[in-house]
């Protein structure tokens, strides 16, 4: 069976973009004291999420969703599904279906992609765990220094955050143990050395 694949424009990204910042903005604005600490108006990116994840499963909504609830948060453009970077999380998590060993496809100092990987024991943790998980690490970013607090990891929330990543491909394997492994990639990836996220 011939496989459909959506090609989302970048024309048609920037013009959800430019959707979900003005229903935003529109939203603050008609508050009497905007806050630009308040959590956007989830239906929105909800609405963009689904126009982005064209062709997906529910699975896949799921991680898109979530991070885009946290890259609007941060007033961040929306990020798009992509279906071979989804591939390339699938394989990834059949590399480690027989292990389920928390580790990164590419060696330490030569990522290719950006990725987030989680590991959780039990077979029930979701798409959306997941991606909770990575952004309570909000918590230790240090945005005047540019780090992380002592002791602390900030990465997995600074990726789905960066300013220039656009497309995002994940997925979930159970292991052969019983427990879940998911991982994330990101195209353009983050994290640069030197660079903010925001």
């Amino acid at each position: 069976m011939p496989q459909l694949t959506i090609i989302m424009r970048p024309y048609s990204l920037l013009f959800f973009s430019f959707i979900l910042l003005t229903s935003l903005t529109l939203s603050l604005s008609s508050s009497s004291t905007p806050s630009f600490g308040k959590k956007p108006d989830n239906e929105t990116v909800y609405r963009t999420s689904k126009q982005l994840c064209a062709g997906c499963t529910w699975e896949s909504f799921q991680f898109l969703f979530a991070q885009n609830l946290v890259r609007a948060a941060k007033w961040e453009i929306p990020l798009s599904w992509d279906f071979q970077l989804q591939r390339y999380a699938q394989w990834w998590a059949g590399q480690r279906k027989g292990d389920c060993e928390l580790m990164h496809s590419f060696p330490e100092d030569d990522f290719k992609l950006g990725e987030n990987i989680f590991w959780g024991s039990g077979s029930t943790w979701s798409a959306v765990d997941a991606v909770n998980t990575w952004a309570e690490e909000e918590k230790y970013y240090r945005y005047g220094s540019n780090t992380c607090a002592s002791g602390q990891q900030c990465g997995h929330y600074t990726q789905i955050v960066w300013k220039t990543t656009r497309r995002v491909g994940c997925a979930r394997v159970i292991c052969d143990s019983g427990d879940v492994f998911m991982t994330c990639n990101y195209d353009p990836c983050g994290n640069v050395i030197g660079e903010r996220p925001y």
